[in-house]
C-alpha cells in the first residue's frame, strides 16, 4: 500500500477513524485510511493517477450510510469500481472534465505559493544612540525602497537619559527595540550580530536600510552586500541626511531643516530649464495678446483721424491769434545763435506789450512763450547754444534785458523801457 498523496511507502499507523485503520505519511505528513478495496495492485493505479481516490470516499459514504457488510454491498461496490476504472483507462480520459477540474485545483495553490515566494521586504536597522528618525524622514526612506517597509530594529541602551522618550515613539510606530547594556559601541557590535545574520530571521528581506553615522558599520554593510541584498547606509551629515546605495554607489541627499530630498545638479538644471520654457510661453502669450490690443488701438485711431479730417476743425494761435486746422503741424522757429534768440525774445516781449501794455512779465512766462516757439525749454537752448548754465543767468548777463528782483519774483524787461510784467519762480 502506498500514501495516495505522495505515492510513498514509508508510513506508520495512526489510530482509527469510522472503524478503519489511519495511517500518517512519514513523506508528505498527511493522513490516509486503509483502503477497502479486495485488490492492492487496484486501488494503487488509481491513487497514483488522481490522488485521493473518489471511489474510497464513495465506498466509505456508502457503507456509513447503510452500516452493513453484506456481500452485495461488496458486490456493488466492486461493479462501481471497474466501471470508473474503465472509464479512466479508457482513451481521452485526461481530456475529461473531471481531469480538468482536478488539474486547476492543485495548480492554483502552487501559483499562490510561487508569487508569496517571490514577494519580498525592506528592513531598517536603525541605531538610535546615533541617529533619530521621525516620522517625515521614515517616510521618505520607505519610498525609496523597491518593496514594502515591513521590519523595523531598533538598538540602544533604553536606560540612557539621553535618549528620552524616543522608545515610546518607535514601540508606537512598530519598531522591534533591542536592548544593548551600557558600553563603548554596544549598540553598533548588536547591530552587526543581527544584521549579518538578517536572513535566518527574515528570508523574504531583499532591501536593508543601515541607519548609523559610525564607520565601523560598513563592514556590515559589505557583508549584507555579500550575500545578494540591497543595501542603503543612512547616516547624518549636519543638517543633510547622505542614503548611499551601497550597490551603485549612487546617493541621495535629504534636508532635515526643509524635510524634502535635495535635487541632483541634473535635476535643477531640467527644471530651471522647464521654468524657463514656461515663462517663454507666457512672455510669447502676452507679446500676442499686446499684438492683439495694438492693431485694434492702431484701427480706433485711424477712424478718429478720419473723423476729424472731415470735421476740418480749426485752432487759434495764441501769440498771432489766427486760426489754422487741426491737421496742421506747428512748425518750430530754429534758434542758431545768441543774436537769434535774443531778437526772438525781443519780439516776443514787444507782442505781449502790444496785446497788454500794463502787464507784467516775468521770467518763466517768458520762457513758457519760448518754448512754444522753438519746441525746446529756455534752459535746453541756453546750454546747446553755450550761453550760461541757465536761462535767468543768460538774461542777466544780457545787455538788451533788465531783471527786477522783489523777493521771489523777477519782473523782465527791455533795458532802458518801463517794466512790462511780473511773475513767481
Amino acid at each position: 500500500m502506498k500514501c495516495p498523496h505522495c505515492a510513498s511507502t514509508s508510513y506508520r499507523k495512526n489510530g482509527h477513524r469510522k472503524g478503519r485503520q489511519n495511517y500518517l505519511c512519514k513523506n508528505c505528513g498527511k493522513q490516509f485510511l486503509e483502503s477497502v478495496l479486495p485488490h492492492p495492485e487496484e486501488n494503487e493505479l488509481m491513487t497514483d493517477i488522481i490522488g485521493h481516490s473518489e471511489v474510497s470516499v464513495v465506498l466509505e459514504n456508502q457503507s456509513i450510510t447503510e452500516n452493513t457488510t453484506a456481500p452485495s454491498t461488496a458486490s456493488f461496490s466492486l461493479s462501481l469500481l471497474e466501471e470508473l476504472l474503465q472509464n479512466i483507462l479508457s482513451n481521452g480520459w485526461l481530456e475529461s472534465p473531471l481531469v480538468y477540474q482536478f488539474i486547476k485545483k492543485i495548480q492554483q495553490p502552487i501559483e499562490n505559493r510561487t508569487d508569496f515566494a517571490e514577494t519580498g521586504i525592506s528592513l531598517i536597522l536603525l541605531d538610535v544612540e546615533n541617529l533619530k528618525i521621525n516620522i517625515d524622514i521614515e517616510t521618505f526612506l520607505a519610498s525609496i525602497c523597491k518593496y514594502p517597509l515591513k521590519v523595523k530594529i531598533g538598538f540602544a541602551n533604553w536606560k540612557n537619559p539621553s535618549i528620552g522618550k524616543q522608545d515610546i515613539d518607535l514601540y508606537a510606530r512598530g519598531y522591534q527595540l533591542v536592548h544593548v547594556p551600557d558600553g563603548k559601541d554596544s549598540a553598533d557590535a548588536k547591530m552587526m550580530t543581527v544584521g549579518a545574520n538578517i536572513l535566518r530571521y527574515y528570508p523574504t528581506v531583499k532591501e536593508i536600510l543601515v541607519c548609523s553615522g559610525d564607520a565601523i558599520l560598513k563592514h556590515l554593510c559589505n557583508e549584507l552586500l555579500n550575500q545578494g541584498l540591497t543595501v542603503y547606509w543612512v547616516r547624518r551629515q549636519a543638517q543633510i541626511l547622505h542614503i548611499e546605495n551601497c550597490n551603485n554607489r549612487q546617493s541621495i541627499f535629504y534636508s532635515l531643516p526643509l524635510t524634502m530630498e535635495i535635487p541632483s545638479l541634473e535635476d535643477v538644471v531640467h527644471k530651471i530649464e522647464n521654468l524657463i520654457k514656461s515663462e517663454q510661453e507666457s512672455i510669447e502669450t502676452k507679446l500676442n495678446n499686446l499684438v492683439a490690443i495694438a492693431n485694434l488701438f492702431q484701427e480706433r485711431c485711424h477712424l478718429e483721424l478720419h473723423n476729424d479730417k472731415s470735421e476740418k476743425a480749426e485752432k487759434i494761435d495764441p501769440l498771432t491769434q489766427t486760426p489754422h486746422s487741426l491737421t496742421t503741424s506747428p512748425v518750430c522757429q530754429e534758434v542758431n545763435s545768441q543774436t537769434d534768440l535774443e531778437q526772438l525774445l525781443l519780439e516776443i516781449i514787444h507782442n505781449i506789450y502790444i496785446k497788454s501794455p500794463k502787464s507784467k512779465l516775468s521770467v518763466s512766462k517768458l520762457g513758457t512763450e519760448l518754448q512754444k516757439i522753438c519746441g525746446q525749454s529756455p534752459n535746453s537752448i541756453i546750454k546747446k547754444l553755450k550761453l550760461g548754465s541757465s536761462f535767468i543767468k543768460f538774461l542777466q548777463s544780457s545787455a538788451l534785458f533788465t531783471l527786477k528782483a522783489n523777493g521771489k519774483e523777477y519782473e523782465v524787461t527791455k533795458s532802458k523801457d518801463q517794466p512790462l510784467g511780473c511773475s513767481n519762480l
